[in-house]
């Protein structure tokens, strides 16, 4: 009975972080570049965001604050609170920025989405134990289809966390996606000899949503997206075939990015868009290790996620990188994870990073030709 006025508190905390997120954009004029087919009129400024003083954040690793934390999201009653809270601000946070987050999951779970398993599913894969964790607030993690039917729901929410001065979500989503997409081709054509991307693999493709986009982009290859997800993976082929047929049609493949089973140099291009975060270290290096097996000589790997010296996630408040800890298990490994020194490690030259947007990096790479 003591713990129920804090938790109270808690809540209160909770709600009032999620209101604050849910704040109306404030305008902000951007420059326009043409960064993808359906990104056309993207805003592009690579490089031009504002970075922390801090190494990283002082709510990663071992700092007094980060034990805090971590001492609090270990107390599985209050877990189970931070976790119920996290998905509540989720989706109140998308709701109030005009993402119908409800309605979109309703739609996919009552489609015909559950006859695209059996075709999408190698039963003879057996799951890592780190992916068996209950990532983003689900308890069979992202082994379920209501994270499949809310991923993308969850994907658009995130675009207008990471851009919360456009003037709207459809803007946000051609700056964070047209700035990637431009820091991938300006890369290729500066270091692969041959500018020509005929082959592109997308790990960790999840519903497909990254994987589109670089179809769009380059529209002349054949895409591969991959993933660990049954459930992931049934809705991107659920809604391919609700779209214009495409001229090689996106190919989705259950694998584990660890260890693919593709041939030796078969891409020039990796992708592993918003992974790293949800791997412990290990499988990141491992991740990185096939990546470079799998393309060819003058290949590019490009890895986006959330910058160790963003400005804003150093700035984050208690309470939102509490939420946030509480349903990402491994993202301490991935903020202590040197991937520079695991990019060379693996034999990757011209590494580069950029922030793409005030929250997340593009890291690309070449091997070596």
């Amino acid at each position: 009975m003591a713990l129920s006025s804090p938790l109270q508190n808690l809540s209160a905390l909770i709600a009032a972080s999620a209101n604050a997120a849910a704040a109306p954009p404030r305008r902000r004029s951007w420059a326009v570049d043409a960064a993808a087919s359906d990104t056309s009129t993207a805003p592009v400024q690579l490089g031009g965001y504002e970075e922390g003083k801090l190494e990283r954040p002082k709510w990663v690793g071992e700092t007094p604050l980060s034990r805090l934390v971590q001492t609090l999201i270990s107390f599985k009653p209050l877990y189970s609170i931070l976790k119920l809270g996290a998905r509540r601000a989720l989706i109140s946070t998308a709701e109030k920025n005009n993402i119908p987050w409800r309605e979109m999951a309703k739609e996919i779970l009552e489609s015909e989405v559950y006859r695209e398993m059996d075709s999408i599913q190698n039963q003879s894969l057996v799951y890592p134990d780190y992916y068996l964790n209950p990532f983003h607030a689900y308890e069979e993690g992202n082994l379920t289809w209501l994270a499949a039917a809310e991923a993308e729901a969850a994907t658009m929410s995130m675009a207008r966390r990471a851009l919360p001065d456009a003037s709207s979500l459809e803007e946000a989503n051609q700056i964070l996606r047209g700035n990637w997409l431009r820091a991938i081709e300006q890369h290729h054509t500066q270091y692969s000899e041959s500018s020509v991307i005929s082959d592109i693999l997308d790990i960790g493709c999840s519903v497909g949503i990254s994987t589109r986009y670089l179809a769009d982009k380059f529209p002349t290859a054949k895409v591969t997206g991959l993933d660990l997800s049954p459930y992931f993976l049934a809705v991107a082929q659920h809604k391919q075939k609700k779209e214009t047929p495409r001229k090689f049609p996106i190919r989705w493949i259950h694998a584990n990015g660890e260890d693919t089973g593709l041939p030796s140099e078969s891409f020039d291009l990796v992708s592993i868009a918003f992974v790293l975060h949800e791997c412990p270290t290990r499988v990141m290096v491992n991740l990185v290790k096939e990546a470079f097996r799998l393309l060819r000589p003058g290949g590019t790997l490009a890895l986006t996620d959330f910058s160790l010296k963003s400005k804003v996630l150093q700035e984050l408040s208690p309470v939102l990188f509490t939420l946030v800890k509480s349903t990402e298990p491994f993202l301490d490994e991935y903020y202590l994870t040197d991937m520079d020194q695991t990019l060379r490690e693996a034999g990757f030259v011209n590494i580069t990073s950029i922030l793409t947007d005030p929250r997340h990096v593009t890291i690309t790479a070449t091997v070596p030709q």
